[in-house]
């Protein structure tokens, strides 16, 4: 696989840079759009930069000096991108907050990185930073993207941009002198891993790891200026901000929205080529769809089901270098017509295809998709590599795997076929903790990953699982929960976490819960409408439900996989409860103790 690396070895010499590049070189194009009410704003990339470039002066004329961090406490919306690429331009370091997150860890989080300023999207955020305001003395100022100053501590960003507009007059050149003191190996982001263990570990990422992701990206060829981008995904995520660095490199313009419960009107109306997801989100999509026909019955679930069937084997005989039956291929057409051109309008009809990261997505939903005509190529990466590693590509993607490396950087296997990474994406260390970062980063610069996989003949990733999780049965056997957990969700369009236990045991159990938007519409259709959630997983009806999905999933299990005993609990795992991270990740160890009596009882 070739590409051209003068993307790569000529990139611009750090983020403010790489934007004012672009601003320059795109003027007049839409840059981005977000929703006013009902409807969208449309911005250019010059209204952008004119923006950009108040809000930095405006940080600059508050004393931020180089590297100093600045923090982002919100959601994803146009104003978090505008902050960021002011953090950059005046020469400081965005340390990025989950709105999220409790307030003992948004303390932490700011007094750990010493921000001097941040960036707050609301009251709620701004409670959080007054209940610690005593414990972090490097904070002089907030700025609230939503409402208006104290008059002292608080000011909005209004406030601000007007501060960098009189710095402006009285010296036009602050903005470019400071970006001109950016070197390429500055700090640029300083991002909080969420952590399934312990406390929030800060990763150093440079300006030149953020511009060689957007050029990695450009070399591949994969996106132009007139691809159009909807971005919903945490920024307060590396796999969020990769998107941004992607845009500055080759000039798409993005639509903003960050509300979740949003995503599916604004695929309708955006209609946008690409978005990038987490696998919780096709996961999802494919049980509201797979559930809602199966609610229909009748002929309609009957034609759903077996274009699927068809779907699914043309696309087999496809990948097998077999021909497609004249029959076959007719139904094939015919059903595309009934059943796949509306799902695929469902996200706007124009998607060329997802990229999906974050986490694992199980294959099996990959193929369903495929099956209605919408590729998602799954990648690969982790905070400490800023996020982009691995990707498929769109003409070329395998089915299980997240892709060959990025140009530029490279991978090994090393002890245990754990995953070492090397490249300008790795990060310089964690911020105050040399140890971790001694024990992460080799003498010559690879990353340990914590990630067991494989590589093929053509240099394809699979990742197996996280070495740390997995466990060895009372019999010998080695288990990858997260590969049988995977498996459910594809199996069981009601679930929501599935999570396996068996180390030192001789089988395995698991808990179980279900997903609870999904169970309101099972609920009404099982006699049980208005009932509460609890109420509805004690029922007969869904431990009935359950145990005929995790029926079907041992039938595709080894024996020594399969799942003996289950327990379905009477809540869903969330953020507030400390069970999952801010980005939807399951915290296994938090979870193994919240609710170690039941599996005890599990194997009672």
């Amino acid at each position: 696989m070739t590409y051209d690396l003068s993307y790569v070895e000529n990139r611009p010499p750090n983020v403010a840079v790489q934007f004012r590049e672009r601003v320059r070189d795109s003027a007049d194009l839409e840059a981005y759009r977000y929703p006013v009410g009902e409807t969208w704003e449309s911005v250019t990339w010059a209204e952008t930069g004119a923006r950009v470039d108040r809000l930095a002066a405006g940080l600059i004329a508050l004393g931020i000096e180089p590297e100093q961090r600045v923090g982002i406490a919100s959601g994803t919306r146009f104003e978090w991108i505008l902050a960021d690429l002011a953090i950059m331009c005046a020469g400081a370091a965005t340390t990025t907050v989950y709105p999220s997150t409790i307030s003992e860890d948004v303390c932490y989080i700011l007094a750990d990185s010493e921000c001097r300023v941040v960036f707050a999207e609301d009251e709620e955020q701004l409670v959080k930073l007054r209940e610690h305001k005593a414990e972090l003395p490097h904070l002089a100022k907030v700025v609230v993207l939503d409402g208006s100053g104290d008059g002292d501590w608080v000011i909005s960003l209004a406030d601000l941009e007007q501060m960098g507009a009189e710095l402006l007059e009285r010296d036009p050149s602050a903005v470019d002198q400071a970006i001109a003191k950016i070197q390429p190996d500055a700090l640029a982001t300083l991002i909080y891993t969420s952590g399934t263990t312990g406390r929030p570990k800060g990763v150093r990422l440079r300006h030149s790891s953020w511009t060689y992701e957007g050029a990695a990206i450009q070399a591949m060829d994969i996106l132009s200026e007139e691809d159009l981008q909807f971005l919903w995904l945490p920024m307060a995520h590396s796999f969020g901000k990769v998107l941004l660095s992607t845009q500055l490199a080759i000039g798409f313009p993005t639509a903003v929205d960050g509300r979740v419960d949003k995503i599916i009107d604004n695929l309708a109306v955006v209609r946008p080529t690409f978005m990038g997801a987490a696998p919780r989100i096709f996961e999802k999509a494919h049980n509201r769809i797979v559930t809602m026909q199966a609610s229909e019955g009748g002929l309609k679930e009957k034609i759903f089901d077996q274009a699927f069937k068809v779907g699914l084997e043309v696309d087999r005989r496809k990948r097998e270098g077999k021909p497609v039956p004249f029959l076959l291929n007719a139904q094939h057409a015919l059903f595309d017509r009934l059943v796949y051109s509306k799902i695929r309008e469902r996200f706007g009809g124009r998607v060329r295809f997802f990229i999906s990261g974050a986490a694992a997505l199980n294959r099996d939903i990959a193929e369903w998709f495929h099956a209605a005509g919408i590729v998602i190529l799954e990648g690969y990466g982790l905070t400490e590599t800023s996020a982009g590693s691995f990707v498929n590509r769109p003409d070329d993607y395998r089915f299980g795997s997240v892709g060959p490396v990025m140009p530029g950087s490279e991978v090994k296997l090393g002890d245990n076929d754990e995953v070492l990474i090397k490249g300008p994406g790795v990060m310089d260390g964690y911020h105050n903790l040399p140890e971790e970062t001694a024990s992460t980063l080799t003498d010559d610069g690879w990353l340990r990953t914590g990630d067991k996989g494989s590589l093929d003949a053509d240099g394809y990733l699979s990742i197996t699982g996280r070495i740390k999780d997995l466990f060895k049965t009372s019999g010998g056997k080695y288990i990858a929960p997260s590969a049988i957990e995977s498996k459910f969700k594809a199996v069981c369009p009601y679930a929501s976490q599935f999570l396996v236990f068996g180390s030192e045991h001789n089988y395995c159990v698991a808990l179980v819960t279900l997903d609870p938007d999904t169970m309101t519409g099972w609920a009404e259709e099982n006699g049980m409408p208005g009932a509460s959630y609890s109420e509805v997983v004690a029922s007969d009806k869904a431990r009935e439900m359950v145990a005929d999905y995790v029926e079907q999933l041992n039938a595709t299990l080894n024996r020594w996989e399969s799942i003996k005993r289950w327990e379905l609990l009477d809540h869903d795992l969330t953020v507030e409860s400390g069970e999952l991270t801010p980005s939807m990740k399951v915290k296994r160890n938090v979870v193994e103790d919240n609710y170690k009596e039941h599996i005890a009882a599990l194997y009672a």
